[in-house]
């Protein structure tokens, strides 16, 4: 068994687009439009994992857009997104600076929370060791629910 990806329903596809793929930096790697169905699914990939996801064979995250459902409430209701990153200061600087509340700041240099325009909760992992505490993530309070 292998883990293909996970679906999420979002209630504005170019806000969603906005914040996983411009602002996160994941790679669309497919999108179909349902005519019939009135539906939209994009797939996106991290970065490392284009080159896997090609071929089949990483994770992804699947945006279904519903065309005529607009809120969808319970955003965690399913948990979040987990995602290792090499650098969790730079990333959550580069998300702070792009807009986006970091809902659990990286204290430990190791784990931060952050949501999607519709609620999802996505957690940042540091990759190997955790980072020395840092300013102004150390003294920085938690913002929101995560």
């Amino acid at each position: 068994m292998r883990y293909l990806h996970t679906m999420i329903r979002v209630g504005d596809l170019d806000s969603a687009l906005d914040f996983f793929c411009t602002k996160l930096g994941l790679v669309e790697m497919s999108r179909m439009e349902n005519q019939a169905g009135r539906f939209t699914l994009v797939f996106l990939a991290a970065p490392e994992d284009v080159e896997l996801a090609r071929e089949r064979n990483a994770p992804m995250v699947e945006l279904t857009y519903n065309w005529d459902e607009q809120e969808y409430g319970g955003g965690r209701n399913f948990g979040h997104l987990a995602y290792r990153v090499r650098d969790i200061y730079a990333l959550c600087q580069k998300l702070m600076d792009a807009g986006v509340t970091i809902n659990r700041p990286p204290r430990d240099g190791h784990m931060a929370f952050v949501r999607s325009p519709d609620g999802i909760s996505i957690e940042l992992l540091q990759e190997g060791d955790r980072l020395a505490p840092q300013e102004p993530w150390a003294s920085m309070q938690n913002t929101g629910a995560w």
